[in-house]
């Protein structure tokens, strides 16, 4: 439950960060301005970089969640066999 409120903090912080990039005017170091192709190119780059890092971030909760699972599974009681 915790792990998915933390991945919808990130999603909406990432979504705030988009939004706030948006209608910016962007530049080269050379202070050449992005072209509408440029930035569209720039905008998809970033969108794959955020998909990738919250695939990450959700593998590695399940990794996390499997790994507690194990942990108290292992913990069980052995008192509840009958010798």
């Amino acid at each position: 439950m915790s792990m998915r409120s933390a991945l919808s903090r990130v999603t909406v912080s990432l979504t705030r960060q988009m939004e706030s990039t948006r209608g910016t005017t962007r530049y080269f170091s050379d202070g050449r301005i992005l072209s509408e192709e440029e930035r569209a190119a720039e905008n998809v780059y970033i969108q794959q970089m955020e998909r990738e890092k919250l695939e990450k971030m959700k593998q590695k909760a399940e990794k996390e969640k499997a790994a507690k699972a194990k942990e108290s599974a292992d913990k069980k009681p052995e008192g509840t066999h009958k010798g």
